[in-house]
């Protein structure tokens, strides 16, 4: 036995030296000679500013290439423009400086070069299924970006991104364990140096640049923008251009003297209306797009609004996608344009400020109640906060709601819940109500493939049948927003309450429109209406999006708010004056030191509730299947917490839910039902009902049938990842992550990307009652 493990390791160290002498041999057999290779590296260590500059440009025109999805759109962009196209080679090649500190420079050259090339192949599959580019804010929205990855990109495209993601790490990987050191002395001073000298001439050339129009600092499209500037000039824009920048003549003065020329008018107080203003997601009137055609008008209800009512076109600050920002400009009456490149102010500025806003405005100082209804996730765009920094008394989101019915996809709910939503808001006050309402039914992404065997709408006149496919099934759910939008108004129309409503569209539908293609010749119009009933005289107006609350309380006789008493007071005219008494109040309030409310926050945050009414528990019942668990206004959003642990939740109506009796323990046991919004967020609390689990045998937890936690059944949801990975007590069978077979099942997390931000818990006053097992003696607690 000792002879053989002796010839064995023989016969390795054999194969071994075999092995060495045939690399070896390989080696020589290179190309260059190991003192030629001494020369070439020599040679590239002296001129490595040159080569990191060419390869700036390389990088640059990779990006550009996979940015425009084109090489020749990359090699134009070179050439017709190419003073910016070296502006963003200058921007990269000084990023390269930061190789000169390691010794493993041909790795850091790598990792540079690669994370560029991430940037904008990102930027590039953004591009691919929407209009806006990728900018520093959409870092921010990562996990909107992550939970709407199956609504946008297909398992295929994520699986192929993961593969490409790993392999190049691997090559990082290889390259820092077996890639070159630099042997020579290094001058990290003089490294410093360098980047302080371009750090401090770069915003030099950015200006002469902007100066002499080979760049531009503010961006009308953003799209245009950043194919008319290159990628990576705009994008690090929008990493350093955040938030506003204070007006050179910013001071008490120039406020005081930009207030003084707005309306002072008082508002007339005698029967106020409800004012309804709802956001009609992704909405354009069809008839707009010059090359389609229609088997029917998909949109008469729409149409006899805006030629019997006060109705005109509506300038918005985004186009196919950016909801938030057309929100933000119509809410508060501010403009967009004095932010940053790409900015979501929800995500900045209104994290942890207050803003003024129509509904301080209205609830402050008229009185009234003010409410946001929206048929999908509470934390999207953190409006949570927004709508608390805002002013808002109530949010009816998703989680609130009983949805039962989706679009043909299955990807986004219908719109006709909120014509009940909205009637609960305007019955849970007494006085008049401000309620703004966000649709979703319109949103992307729209099929290539027929989906709606016998659409009600035919559509024709698209390039090629893929894009008839889309705008067939856009088209035809537009024509079911214009049936709600018919339905709302017969809806207001039957209760005895002054009302004015305006409608309007948020931005044009991620197609790929351009100027031509619109009646209006520009993408960035959409139209509004109106609708009320006592008598309003029309007025037909074209308006931004920031003027649009302003001219309709206007026409209602309402003067509030420094930003909407400002545009009434300009005639809704654009002028230098106007736009820069606009910028002075706009940032004093939100950045400034706030000289237009001597100093105070006149406006503060709201103690927002989420929903308008309570969640109880009434009694409980052990069936064979389970306990249930019978209430009042459970959703599919609510679950069941057992002594402060979240448990698998069946819903089965808004009066009824079911859990397995595994989770009790001995004795006496508090229950209690949560709103569930994303990333674990309780929205809503019940009151506490306690239940004494019996003295007897109960069956054992194997034997029992499981209760499947009800999740919501949508491409673009999160529940299964929420429900899935929950680790809870011992004797609890594992979540079942079984999907429903029909939308009616629906779950608590989004199906939006959403933000979590963290919330306070809002709960009705809490009455602890003691349940019996087997009956319904657990009493009403409120």
């Amino acid at each position: 036995m000792f002879h053989t493990a002796k010839n064995t390791l023989q016969k390795t160290r054999t194969k071994y030296k075999a092995f060495r002498e045939k690399r070896r041999v390989r080696e020589k057999k290179h190309f260059l000679k190991p003192e030629q290779k001494e020369k070439l590296v020599a040679f590239l260590n002296r001129y490595s500013l040159i080569f990191h500059y060419l390869l700036a440009c390389v990088v640059c025109f990779v990006i550009e290439i996979i940015s425009r999805h084109s090489f020749i759109g990359a090699f134009k962009f070179t050439f017709d423009r190419g003073l910016a196209f070296l502006y963003n080679s200058m921007i990269v090649f000084t990023s390269l400086h930061l190789v000169y500190f390691f010794r493993r420079r041909a790795l850091m050259r790598t990792v540079i070069s690669v994370a560029w090339l991430f940037l904008g192949t990102i930027n590039g599959c953004i591009l691919a299924k929407r209009v806006t580019p990728f900018t520093y804010t959409d870092v921010k929205l990562i996990n909107d970006l992550f939970t709407m990855q199956s609504n946008y990109f297909s398992n295929g495209e994520a699986l192929a991104v993961i593969l490409l993601v790993a392999f190049v790490l691997a090559g990082i990987i290889v390259l820092w364990k077996k890639g070159p050191k630099y042997q020579g002395k290094q001058n990290r001073f003089a490294s410093i140096g360098a980047i302080g000298i371009f750090a401090f001439f770069i915003p030099m050339v950015t200006q002469a640049a902007v100066s002499n129009n080979i760049l531009a600092d503010y961006f009308e499209n953003i799209a245009q923008g950043y194919e008319d500037y290159g990628f990576v000039y705009s994008f690090s824009a929008s990493v350093m251009d955040q938030g506003m920048t204070a007006p050179r003549d910013y001071s008490q003065e120039t406020v005081d003297e930009a207030l003084s020329r707005v309306n002072t008018e008082a508002s007339d107080s005698n029967e106020l209306p409800n004012i309804i203003c709802v956001l009609l997601e992704s909405f354009v009137d069809p008839k707009e797009i010059n090359f389609l055609n229609f088997s029917e008008n998909p949109t008469p209800n729409f149409d006899h609004l805006y030629n019997n009512y006060s109705s005109g076109y509506l300038t918005v600050p985004v186009v196919g996608a950016g909801t938030a920002n057309t929100e933000f400009e119509i809410l508060t009456g501010m403009g967009m344009k004095y932010f940053g490149l790409g900015e979501y102010p929800y995500k900045t500025i209104l994290k942890s400020t207050s803003c003024e806003s129509i509904a301080s405005d209205l609830g402050t100082n008229l009185g009234y109640g003010t409410h946001v209804v929206h048929n999908n996730g509470g934390n999207f765009y953190s409006r949570k906060n927004a709508f608390t920094q805002m002013g808002f008394d109530s949010f009816i989101s998703k989680e609130m709601m009983n949805i039962q019915e989706y679009t043909p996809l299955g990807t986004w709910p219908t719109d006709d819940i909120l014509i009940g939503e909205v009637e609960k808001a305007l019955n849970s006050t007494e006085q008049q109500d401000f309620v703004y309402a966000i649709t979703v039914q319109g949103h992307g992404a729209y099929p290539t493939e027929k989906v709606i065997e016998n659409p009600e709408i035919t559509v024709t006149g698209a390039e090629n049948e893929a894009k008839n496919n889309e705008w067939e099934y856009y088209v035809n759910q537009i024509h079911e927003v214009d049936k709600f939008i018919a339905n709302l108004t017969d809806m207001l129309s039957k209760r005895e309450e002054k009302t004015v409503v305006v409608l309007f569209g948020d931005h044009l539908p991620t197609m790929g429109l351009t100027d031509e293609d619109m009646k209006s010749q520009s993408i960035f119009n959409t139209k509004y209406v109106t609708w009320n009933n006592f008598g309003m005289q029309k007025v037909n107006q074209n308006l931004t999006s920031y003027q649009l609350l302003a001219a309709i309380t206007e026409q209602a006789n309402i003067h509030e708010g420094t930003m909407f008493s400002l545009h009434q007071s300009g005639s809704y005219q654009i002028t230098e004056d106007y736009s820069r008494d606009m910028e002075l109040l706009q940032y004093d309030i939100l950045y400034g030191k706030r000289y237009a409310y001597q100093g105070e926050d006149l406006y503060p945050a709201s103690d927002l509730q989420m929903g308008v009414q309570d969640v109880t528990l009434e009694r409980v019942e052990t069936l064979e299947d389970g306990l249930h668990i019978y209430g009042t206004n459970f959703t599919p959003w609510s679950k069941v917490f057992v002594n402060d642990t979240r448990i698998s939740t069946s819903f089965i109506s808004d009066s009824e839910l079911k859990i397995s009796t595994s989770h009790f323990s001995d004795g006496v046991n508090t229950l209690v039902v949560n709103q569930m919004g994303s990333s674990e967020t309780i929205f809503r609390t019940s009151n506490e009902i306690s239940y004494l689990k019996p003295l007897i045998d109960t069956p054992h937890p194997s034997e029992e049938i499981p209760v499947d936690d009800t999740t919501e059944n949508t491409p673009n949801s999160i529940d299964k990842a929420v429900n899935g990975n929950r680790t809870e007590k011992p004797a609890q069978q594992e979540d079942s992550l079984e999907q429903p077979d029909t939308p009616e099942q629906t779950d608590s997390a989004e199906p939006q990307a959403e933000n979590g931000d963290s919330i306070q818990q809002t709960a009705p006053e809490q009455t602890n009652t003691t349940a019996n097992p087997t009956d319904a003696s657990a009493a009403n607690g409120n």
